[in-house]
C-alpha cells in the first residue's frame, strides 16, 4: 500500500523539552496528496496531570492554561485511542512545521509513557513522515521564484511561518494557536506545490530513509538544506559523506564551501573543540554535521544547481570540486573524526545519564523488547482495576516504573488508599524536592519574575493569576503521606 494521504498537525505543549513537558493541545487536518482537504479539522485539549508544571514562559505564548485542559480535555490515554484508531491509519504521511525536530518527538514521548511503540505510528501500514519547514528551506535556495521570502529585523532571511504567512497572503489568525498553524502551514504548502510543484513532487518522493540514503552514498557531492546552516546562505550548503555514523542511522557530510585543510591534521581532541557548539565562539565551528537518514533531510543532486542558485547561496563549484580532492587524500581525517564523535557521544551520555532521572525521560535508554510490545497492548485495554496485575508480565525496568504512573494519571479515581498515597509521594518528589530549586520553588519565582515585566497586558496578568491558582492547587499537602 502506497501513501495516500498527508496529516498536517501542530501541537502546543507546556515546554520545549518533550521529556519533561506535555502535550496540551493537538490539531490536525488531512489532505490528499495534492492538499486537498479530507474530512474534519482536529482539535483536541489534553489534561495536564497534577505532577507537571508547565513552563509559564510556554503559557505566555499559547495563552492555555492548565485549568483549560482539565475542564475541556481528555486524558492521554483517551486521546492516543482516538490516535491510533482514527489518525494513524495506513497511507498516513505525517508533516507538519518543523515537526521532526518538535512535534514528533512530543508524540515519541507521549505514546512511550503510555504503552504504545513509540517509532510504529511513523513507519507501520505505510506510514512516513516529512516536514514542511524543510521544504520551504530548499525551496528558498533553489527554486524560490513566484513566492515572497521574508527577513528579520536584523535583514537576514527568515522562514518562520507567521512571517510567510504574512509576507505571502495567507491566512494566519492566531499563530500559536494549533489549529491556526495548522491551516496556515497547508497554506505554505500549497503555495510551493503550485508555484514550484517539481522540487515539492521530487521532496516528497525522497522523504524514505532509503531513498535518501542512496544519494548521499552516491560518491558524488549534494545538496543539502538544514536549520544549522548560515541563513546568510540561505541554511543551504553543497556536501560530501565522510563516513558512515557509527550509532545513527546517516552519514557525516561536510561543507564543502570550507578548505578542509586546516582541519585535515588536528587530532581527535582538537576536533571535539572545534566541532563543539560554543555561545559567541570566535573561532569557526568543525563545517561537519550529521545527516540522519530517518529525519527526512531535504536533500538534491548537485545537478539543480544552475546559475542562479550559485549566486544566490554564494557557492563556487570549482572550490567545491578542489575541497572535495583535499578531503579525498586525507587519510586521517576520517579516522580522527570518528574518535572525536566517540568522545563527544560519551559526554554527551554522561550528561543525560546525569539529568534523565525520572522513567518519563528514558525513552531513548532502549529499544522496548518483543515480549513486552505484547504486554503493552494488553494493558492499553485492560480496566484500570485489572492494571496491577501487569507489573510482574514486564520485562523492561522503565515499564515497570511507568505503569503505576500512567494508572495515576489516566485514571485516577481507580486508585486504592496505597496507590494514591504512592502518587503522593512520587508528586512530592517531583514538585518539591530540592528544597529551594524544586520546580515548584522555580515555578512561582518565575511568575513573579514576569509579573515585574514593565508594560505587562492584562491578559497575560490573567494567565499569570491562573498559573499561581494552579501551581497552589496541585502542591502535595505533606501530612498526606505521612
Amino acid at each position: 500500500m502506497a501513501a495516500s494521504s498527508l496529516f498536517f498537525y501542530d501541537l502546543e505543549t507546556s515546554g520545549i523539552n518533550p521529556r519533561s513537558s506535555r502535550i496540551m493541545q493537538f490539531a490536525g487536518q488531512r489532505t490528499d496528496l495534492k492538499l486537498k482537504p479530507i474530512g474534519e479539522p482536529v482539535n483536541i485539549l489534553i489534561k495536564l496531570s497534577d505532577d507537571i508544571l508547565p513552563e509559564p514562559n510556554a503559557i505566555m505564548i499559547t495563552g492555555i492554561t492548565p485549568q483549560q485542559t482539565k475542564a475541556d480535555g481528555i486524558t492521554e490515554a483517551e486521546f492516543l485511542k482516538i490516535f491510533s484508531h482514527e489518525i494513524a491509519i495506513p497511507g498516513t504521511i505525517f508533516t507538519g512545521f518543523n515537526n521532526v525536530r518538535f512535534d514528533d518527538e512530543f508524540m515519541r514521548f507521549l505514546n512511550y509513557r503510555n504503552f504504545y511503540d513509540p517509532y510504529e505510528w511513523q513507519w507501520q501500514d505505510e506510514r512516513s513522515r516529512w516536514d514542511i519547514l524543510d521544504v520551504v528551506r530548499l525551496t528558498r535556495a533553489l527554486r524560490p521564484d513566484g513566492i515572497t521570502w521574508p527577513f528579520d529585523t536584523d535583514g537576514k532571511p527568515s522562514n518562520r511561518l507567521e512571517m510567510l504567512s504574512s509576507v505571502n497572503g495567507l491566512e494566519h489568525t492566531d499563530a500559536h494557536d494549533a489549529l491556526s498553524d495548522v491551516r496556515a502551514t497547508i497554506a505554505l504548502a500549497r503555495l510551493i506545490y503550485n508555484k514550484q510543484n517539481k522540487l515539492f513532487e521530487y521532496l516528497l518522493s525522497i522523504r524514505g530513509k532509503k531513498a535518501v540514503a542512496d544519494l548521499v552514498d552516491s560518491d558524488q557531492p549534494f545538496v543539502y538544506a538544514s536549520g544549522k546552516y548560515s541563513a546568510d546562505y540561505q541554511k543551504t550548503a553543497v556536501v560530501t559523506k565522510i563516513a558512515d555514523h557509527p550509532t545513527r542511522q546517516g552519514a557525516l557530510v561536510y561543507d564543502l564551501r570550507h578548505d578542509p585543510n586546516q582541519y585535515l591534521r588536528k587530532t581527535p581532541s582538537e576536533l571535539v573543540e572545534l566541532w563543539r557548539w560554543k555561545k559567541d565562539a570566535i573561532e569557526p565551528r568543525l563545517p561537519i554535521k550529521t545527516l540522519q537518514y530517518n529525519r527526512v533531510p531535504a536533500v538534491a543532486p548537485l545537478g539543480v544547481l544552475d546559475k542562479d542558485c550559485q549566486k544566490r547561496l554564494r557557492i563556487d563549484l570549482a572550490i567545491v570540486k578542489a575541497n572535495r580532492q583535499k578531503l579525498s587524500k586525507a587519510n586521517d581525517f576520517k579516522k580522527n573524526l570518528l574518535r572525536a564523535l566517540e568522545i563527544m557521544d560519551k559526554d554527551q551520555q554522561t550528561r543525560l545519564v546525569a539529568t534523565d532521572t525520572e522513567v518519563d525521560a528514558q525513552l531513548y535508554d532502549n529499544f522496548i523488547s518483543r515480549p513486552d510490545q505484547i504486554v503493552m497492548r494488553a494493558v492499553r485495554v485492560a480496566e484500570p482495576d485489572d492494571l496491577n496485575g501487569f507489573t510482574n508480565r514486564l520485562i523492561d525496568p522503565r515499564l515497570k516504573a511507568i505503569l503505576p504512573l500512567y494508572k495515576a494519571r489516566n485514571f485516577p479515581k481507580s486508585l486504592s488508599s496505597e496507590e494514591l498515597a504512592e502518587w503522593e509521594r512520587h508528586r512530592q518528589q517531583v514538585l518539591t524536592g530540592g528544597g529551594k530549586q524544586s520546580r515548584l520553588a522555580l515555578f512561582f519565582a518565575r511568575l513573579e519574575e514576569i509579573a515585574k515585566t514593565k508594560g505587562i497586558s492584562q491578559e497575560k496578568r490573567y494567565l499569570l493569576e491562573e498559573l499561581h491558582l494552579y501551581g497552589e492547587s496541585i502542591m502535595p499537602v505533606p501530612d498526606f503521606v505521612d
